[in-house]
């Protein structure tokens, strides 16, 4: 991929690189630049090499976080399977199934947050499967004493970690956990100490939710945003069965055929082990990946446009399904049966193709960056060095891009300002002499908004340049020398 072009060619794995830098890059740096619309982690681990220049336009610490979160995903669900079956041929299998897939290899080949979410999450399950089976079935009556009850401390971080990834992981962690008090029952403990025991466990990603709401309600003023990402386009909208076979078939394109449904098979083969084991009861905790579903299916519910990378961690989700179900056959079977399933998934879905969904849709930015050439060059010739307002929300990825030209974080006035941002976008002429508009993408930005509510918006502002769905203003005349953040932005450079 990287040779290809790739690394960097998704908007949202640039975006991510310029949240981690403006932590520190910023007109205003501090914590409450981790932002509240991506959930954090994946942000604060690259916060700090990201500061280094050539790290930042290359997005290379973002790769080697993702690298090494495929690692360790592959290691958690190998060490699952192993645990609850004794052979380690299912979890290798599971590991080749996830690895060998394109559009997770190019994932893990950028910064975006997704290998992150796999590591969690497998981490996590694989965790909370060896916290529920570390109590040996009950045989007495009686409460459980407390050397019974398993510390809570490996699992729950695991869980905080997930929960501070993607939203994708917070319905696979509920059902993490309610998973884990079916293994408890099943393993003979009453429906009072399963509470107990789970109520702790619980309590450690409910700790990491409530904070990341209280980050959001202190940066942004509100507890959680849910709005203003998309123009709702989606036939799905309004229609749940309609949403779930959009889910479906995207898996479909992203996996092939065989894939899906061999996990299908097998997460039939999981519960009824499950009834049938409480040696093997543990292995019933890999079914919460499946919980993954449910972000992509509120989303089309909700008309967002179809994006076939929502799909993909149902893709690790199936893959490590299917390879436990290989490690519940007979000890002579596996070996063979994972050798074919393995094949024909790579079959299927060719593990470099560069026509893969996600790489295909990576590209969606091609055209338009191209066009913006029209917007940077007009910039490299006149620029001032005075802020410009940008909104990260929809333009992240540029400021990126022209990062390649010297330009920093801190030259941008942008959503994480705070009250800067709030009063530049009712009245930009005392903060800013240049205002970059996104005018096409998901319906505009914030500022191209406003400026058709408000007619008075770009008034002593001209048109300078446009190109790949961007405009440029600038003001004009220059009545004086500099905006009032001049010295608030020179400032954070001494």
């Amino acid at each position: 991929m990287h040779r290809a072009g790739l690394t960097l060619a998704h908007y949202d794995a640039r975006a991510h690189l310029v949240v981690a830098r403006r932590v520190f890059d910023s007109l205003i740096p501090g914590w409450q630049q981790v932002g509240a619309v991506w959930l954090p982690l994946p942000h604060l681990l690259d916060m700090l090499p990201v500061q280094i220049d050539w790290l930042y336009r290359t997005g290379y610490s973002g790769v080697a976080i993702s690298i090494g979160s495929m690692a360790l995903a592959a290691w958690a669900i190998t060490t699952l399977v192993q645990r609850a079956t004794g052979d380690w041929i299912g979890g290798v299998v599971a590991a080749a199934l996830m690895m060998l897939n394109p559009d997770i290899l190019y994932l893990q080949s950028t910064p975006m947050s997704e290998p992150l979410l796999f590591a969690t999450t497998f981490l996590a399950i694989a965790l909370v499967s060896r916290w529920a089976m570390d109590v040996a079935p009950r045989t007495t009556a009686g409460p459980v004493s407390p050397s019974q009850r398993p510390t809570t401390m490996a699992a729950g971080w695991a869980l905080v970690a997930a929960c501070l990834t993607r939203y994708e992981a917070w319905p696979i962690v509920a059902l993490t956990i309610a998973l884990a008090a079916a293994i408890l029952l099943r393993r003979g403990w009453s429906i009072d100490e399963t509470w107990r025991a789970v109520r702790g466990l619980a309590l450690w990603p409910l700790w990491a939710v409530a904070a990341f709401l209280v980050n959001s309600k202190v940066t942004v003023g509100s507890w959680f945003i849910s709005s203003g990402f998309f123009v709702a386009e989606n036939a799905a909208q309004g229609h749940p069965w309609t949403a779930w076979l959009q889910v479906w078939d995207g898996l479909l394109q992203l996996a092939g055929t065989a894939l899906p449904w061999l996990a299908c098979v097998a997460a039939a083969g999981i519960v009824w082990t499950f009834g049938r084991s409480r040696e093997r009861a543990g292995l019933i905790v890999v079914l919460a990946l499946a919980g993954a579903a449910a972000l992509p299916w509120y989303a089309y519910f909700k008309g967002h446009p179809l994006r076939v990378r929502y799909d993909v961690p149902l893709i690790a989700a199936a893959a490590a399904v299917a390879g436990v179900g290989v490690g519940l056959l007979p000890r002579r079977a596996r070996a063979a049966a994972g050798i074919a399933i393995v094949a024909i998934a790579a079959w299927q879905a060719p593990p470099f193709d560069l026509s893969a969904g996600v790489v295909k849709e990576s590209q969606r930015d091609t055209r338009n960056a191209i066009g913006r050439r029209a917007v940077t060059a007009y910039l490299l010739s006149h620029w001032d060095r005075q802020p410009i307002m940008m909104s990260m929300g929809s333009l992240a990825h540029y400021m990126h891009d022209l990062s390649a030209y010297g330009f920093n974080v801190a030259d941008f006035v942008h959503e994480g300002n705070g009250e800067i941002w709030k009063y530049a976008l009712r009245h930009p002429s005392p903060f800013v002499d240049w205002i970059a508009v996104e005018e096409h993408a998901e319906g505009g930005d914030e500022i191209y908004h406003q400026g058709r509510l408000d007619p008075r918006f770009f008034v002593g502002y001209e048109r300078v340049a446009e190109g790949g769905g961007v405009a440029l203003y600038r003001r004009a005349p220059h009545p004086r020398a500099g905006s009032d953040l001049t010295d608030v932005r020179n400032g954070s450079r001494r």
